[in-house]
């Protein structure tokens, strides 16, 4: 029997609107993280805050995700997949809106971490919910959601100085909440077609869910014997050392630009650059990782891209700035790499989970750190050369981790 032309409506509509709740929210994952950071000697002169504060601020995003990693797979299987993005895009929004509204630093930084907190479930609960709803799509749709989080991190640096500029800085922080809430509405409605009994989406997620779990798509991080093997140690190192580095610039470039006599338009720009690089090298990766079998040249060369990029910007910031933020794009491409191999050195789902989780939950506690402690040494030093040896050795941190993960061989074997 052929599906009635109303039925086909219902289900490419419902699918449709979950499609639609993807995509947003994964424009949103990262709004909060580069739209303050151009803005940082802004806030600072607004609210009296130093190096050290603007530190704090840059390590909320790695500890919101480490958090995120730990909690979110218990919350989706109590609330369901729809619930748990949906109460991500409204912690996303809420805290942006504060952010946006508050009179302190204190505010600042606890609004920043409640929008976080929404961005970091976010980036746990996407995977399984393409799964669930596309799983004939689960390639084009996984880098269709990348490719957008990209977007996402590009556009707010960009734009963040230009209209603070015209509008002053609270409208600037503000405009990302119209986007949060956007990313809202199709989660709201999709929880509303689940409850309208026959319709796709109701079917769906009545196929999906067991009794007690509402996530099954999303496992309970179980991470084993994980802690027990090189490889996720390994792992974990090469993450979370990628991710420190990351974050550090994400929050340091604008203003070191600034120092070095650069316009903080210009800062925003070269924000950009490098978060339009990773975007490349996410495109990239993963196909080049998979060809070989031991890609540890792979995380030799990005560490020659960081290491040539920190001289660069230390010796001579603007006699090539575009030519270093480039280098320093490429560099990160160590964080796809690790992703990719987390399915490339396991054989089965529940491996893949534990590596997963593993990588992520530890990777992102050892990068909280970074952005502090890059402020703080350049506070203590009047200068960035101290701050830069500190990204070095975090460089050759990454490299030791990364040559027991590039190692050929599966985790299952080493358990």
């Amino acid at each position: 029997m052929h599906a009635s032309p109303s039925a086909g409506a219902a289900r490419t509509s419902g699918r449709a609107l979950v499609l639609a709740g993807i995509v947003l929210a994964a424009f949103n994952l990262r709004t909060a993280v580069t739209s303050l950071t151009p803005l940082l000697d802004v806030l600072g002169r607004e609210f009296g805050f130093g190096p050290a504060f603007a530190g704090l601020l840059g390590m909320v995003p790695t500890a919101a995700f480490a958090a995120a990693g730990v909690g979110t797979p218990r919350l989706a299987h109590r609330l369901g997949l729809e619930r748990t993005a949906a109460l991500s895009m409204g912690l996303a929004s809420a805290g942006l809106l504060w952010r946006a509204l508050g009179g302190s630093s204190a505010a600042l930084l606890a609004a920043s971490a409640v929008a976080l907190a929404g961005m970091g479930i976010g980036n746990v609960i996407l995977p399984p919910l393409v799964k669930r709803y596309f799983p004939e799509r689960v390639g084009t749709l996984s880098s269709l959601y990348i490719t957008v989080l990209q977007v996402g991190t590009i556009l707010p640096a960009l734009l963040a100085v230009p209209v603070a500029t015209a509008a002053g800085w609270r409208a600037s922080l503000g405009l990302w909440t119209l986007l949060a809430l956007a990313a809202l509405l199709p989660w709201l409605l999709v929880l509303r077609r689940e409850r309208e009994p026959g319709s796709e989406l109701a079917r769906v997620h009545e196929a999906a869910v067991r009794p007690g779990d509402a996530a099954p798509e999303l496992p309970a991080a179980a991470r084993g014997r994980v802690w027990r093997t090189a490889l996720g140690w390994g792992m974990a190192l090469m993450f979370g050392m990628t991710s420190l580095v990351t974050y550090a610039l994400f929050t340091w470039l604008p203003g070191l630009m600034v120092e070095a006599g650069a316009s903080a338009a210009f800062g925003g720009t070269m924000l950009a650059l490098f978060s339009a690089l990773g975007l490349a090298s996410a495109l990239v990766m993963p196909a080049l990782a998979a060809r070989l079998r031991n890609p540890y040249p792979i995380a030799l060369l990005c560490a020659g891209c960081h290491l040539a990029g920190f001289a660069g910007l230390y010796w001579a910031p603007l006699a090539a700035p575009v030519l270093w933020v480039s280098l320093l794009g490429l560099g990160p491409g160590t964080f796809p790499l690790a992703l990719t191999l987390v399915n490339l050195r396991t054989r089965s789902p529940a491996g893949s989970a534990a590596l997963s989780g593993f990588t992520q939950g530890v990777g992102y506690a050892l990068s909280c750190l970074g952005p502090l402690l890059f402020g703080l040494l350049h506070a203590r030093s009047h200068g960035w050369g101290a701050s830069f040896a500190f990204l070095a050795g975090c460089v050759l941190l990454m490299l030791c981790g990364a040559w027991a993960a590039c190692r050929p061989g599966h985790l299952e074997d080493r358990w």
